[in-house]
């Protein structure tokens, strides 16, 4: 069994993993960071809650196809590993081209992810401004 600090790597891992995806606008990696479940569950900012990997791979696609640009900037992280359950809290600064509309904003995420067979893998992302 692994220690809670080499647990609390591995979730500071997968959290990376998230992020990564999340600024390559790639949907494989995307993918291989959740785990794709009907528990799965996605609160996107202004959104209402998305449960289920289906609805939440075609948001995040979605978010893809319209995207040119995704930049982040990850402050204020916070990595609890209990068990076989981790969750990161953090702030994320995000550089952004939607549209053709360049932003900057901020937004408060809870990550929370369990460990399965494959690693750690998200089961829940909720961020709010």
């Amino acid at each position: 069994m692994p220690s809670e600090d080499e647990d609390i790597e591995a979730v500071k891992a997968a959290n990376q993993r998230f992020y990564d995806a999340f600024g390559a606008l790639d949907i494989e990696a995307m993918e291989a960071v959740w785990e794709p479940s009907d528990r799965a569950l996605c609160v996107h900012p202004g959104w209402q809650a998305l449960v289920g990997w289906d609805d939440i791979k075609a948001s995040w696609q979605g978010i893809f196809d319209n995207a040119m640009l995704m930049h982040f900037n990850v402050q204020y992280v916070n990595v609890v590993a209990e068990g076989n359950c981790g969750w990161v809290t953090c702030v994320e600064n995000i550089t952004s081209v939607l549209q053709g509309r360049a932003s900057n904003f901020g937004i408060l995420a809870t990550n929370i992810f369990v460990r399965t067979p494959q690693g750690w893998r998200m089961t829940a992302h909720h961020g709010s401004p």
